[in-house]
């Protein structure tokens, strides 16, 4: 129950933010609106706080983002090819990973053909692709210590001072991003506002599951679903429905957000052909299982647990993103 619900808080939240709605992100990825960046950074921000409390309080003991590895270059190339990958899903979709399930739950026309393309990606990639990856990594000689998978090691600086370095930037962006935008909102609430939501549901996630927020391994749960099926679906050998659950939950609390107040749905001037959506939400499954996580696990969860390869993934989403937009704009 505690998944469902933090689930709904989720959706609920990235409905209240309104960064649900395609023409929000479309806007973002052609910088022409940055509401987008203000609930990211202002979740992020407050994400970054509350996890960092908790574990010093000793009450959560969770652990920084591995590197994801395909065996093409480098220890990370699967979080920058699947960043970029994930970024360029989100171009074509108008959505993300996190989005899609609180597009599908507010009524979005075209979250539903994402959704769809998300869930042949998910069998995809658990059935064909990610065997061919794990056959292409490279074998494991030695050990990766945890702390060296955070930025502030490789950086050589102190903890401290990179929360603080992190906080200061993420402030100054969203200050700046304040004042250049318009003080209408897309969203029932203001985008900071929205963002602040989002990261009071990184918290009650972290307090109720002591986990935290991450949708993309739901796309992997249903691929495992449908391999698993095809084999006979022995009841012994059942994959997990955690993340599937999770998602469920964000559905129903777009849902839930929307009947009660309808205007949370918002008003999409940017319809999105269903074709292209659905091979955009296949790249966005892809992507993220190739990263190991999408815009949520790495964007909003991965750095605020400092992880390198979280900062890697998400400047290769966006800089996919960006670059599909502007093309297709």
């Amino acid at each position: 129950m505690d998944t469902l619900i933090c689930g709904a808080a989720f959706g609920s939240a990235l409905t209240a933010a309104g960064v649900h709605q395609p023409y929000v992100i479309i806007s973002q990825l052609t910088l022409d609106n940055f509401h987008m960046v203000e609930s990211f950074l202002a979740a992020g921000a407050t994400s970054l706080i509350a996890v960092t409390a908790l574990q010093r309080l000793g009450y959560v003991k969770l652990k920084p983002r591995c590197y994801s590895t395909i065996g093409l270059f480098g220890s990370m190339d699967g979080n920058v090819i699947g960043g970029l990958t994930l970024g360029a899903g989100m171009a074509l979709s108008a959505s993300c990973p996190g989005s899609v399930f609180a597009q599908v739950g507010a009524g979005v026309r075209s979250g539903v053909f994402t959704l769809t393309g998300a869930l042949i990606g998910g069998i995809f990639w658990t059935g064909i692709l990610r065997p061919i990856c794990q056959r292409g990594r490279p074998p494991v000689t030695n050990k990766v210590n945890v702390k060296d998978l955070t930025i502030h090691k490789q950086l050589q600086w102190s903890e401290n001072g990179t929360i603080l370095a992190l906080e200061a930037m993420f402030a100054a962006i969203i200050g700046v991003a304040v004042l250049a935008s318009s003080p209408k909102s897309h969203g029932l609430v203001h985008p900071v506002i929205g963002g602040l939501l989002i990261g009071g549901a990184q918290l009650l996630s972290a307090v109720t599951r002591k986990t935290l927020l991450g949708t993309s391994t739901a796309f992997e749960e249903v691929g495992e679903h449908f391999w698993w099926l095809t084999r006979g679906g022995n009841l012994a050998q059942r994959p997990q429905t955690t993340n599937m659950v999770f998602t469920s939950g964000m559905v129903l609390g777009a849902l839930a957000l929307t009947l009660t107040v309808p205007s949370a749905k918002g008003i999409s001037d940017l319809p999105v052909n269903p074709l292209r959506a659905t091979l955009g939400g296949f790249l966005l499954a892809l992507g993220s299982r190739m990263a190991g996580g999408c815009t949520s696990g790495h964007g909003i969860s991965g750095l605020s647990l400092l992880s390198l390869s979280s900062f890697v993934s998400v400047g290769a989403m966006f800089t996919g993103a960006i670059g599909v937009a502007m093309v297709l704009a």
